[in-house]
């Protein structure tokens, strides 16, 4: 008996430890607050008009990206932000978009989740991209200065999903989670044609399920033991 109560112990002990270094988080408009975009020339753009389209990245406001709120959900749109026929760092003399676009709604921590499991948990209510475009899901870690560590990728289907990633043990961890939408700059006209991503909260997990076993197991030993006396 002495050794089934040091068996349980260990177990709620393993399991209790467990959760202090995994977090859950998921979608909230309170959190994901940041906006940025990265640009590159498109294929076409290259292959057809060399020296046309750009290269950049800076932060932009969300609904420049697009990234809408519509209460706790959030719907991924194609940019429409840049379209400006007769650019041609923008647009391309066939009236395409001249840069492949990297939008990205994300949260941002510094020094919240070093050496932590981190799982980014969401609910894809739809997702009706077509065409060029594509949606992923990520957990982002950089050091203190944004030197890129790793991270962890998974793309939009509907339905509940996650990410997840281990964050490395460095005072000022900075680690960001969110969602990114990739693709051309587009005429706002068309747009509509491509479709949209709708993504909202998931429920967040109870604690460690190895600790709860644990807890219950010794309480079953507990109710056994009463009946026996």
């Amino acid at each position: 008996m002495k050794n089934l109560i040091k068996s349980l112990a260990i177990c709620a002990a393993i399991g209790a430890a467990v959760n202090l270094n995994a977090q859950t988080v998921t979608v909230d408009p309170t959190q994901l607050t940041d906006g940025y975009m990265s640009w590159t020339p498109t294929a076409n753009t290259l292959a057809n008009w060399p020296g046309d389209g750009g290269y950049g990245s800076s932060g932009w406001g969300q609904s420049d990206l697009t990234a809408v709120w519509y209460g706790s959900v959030v719907e991924l749109g194609p940019n429409v932000n840049t379209y400006a026929p007769g650019n041609a760092y923008w647009n391309n003399p066939d009236g395409s978009g001249a840069n492949q676009m990297d939008a990205s709604t994300y949260a941002e921590t510094i020094g919240v989740y070093e050496s932590t499991t981190l799982t980014f948990t969401f609910d894809v209510l739809a997702n009706t991209l077509n065409g060029p475009y594509t949606a992923d899901g990520w957990i982002k870690d950089f050091a203190p200065g944004y030197n890129y560590l790793g991270g962890s990728y998974v793309n939009l289907t509907p339905g509940v999903d996650s990410v997840t990633y281990t964050t490395a043990d460095n005072p000022g961890e900075i680690v960001q989670y969110g969602f990114e939408l990739i693709g051309p700059d587009t005429n706002p006209a068309t747009v509509a044609e491509y479709g949209v991503v709708d993504i909202g909260p998931a429920p967040i997990p109870e604690p460690s399920s190895l600790a709860l076993i644990g807890f219950g197991l010794l309480g079953v030993w507990r109710c056994r033991r009463g009946r026996a006396r």
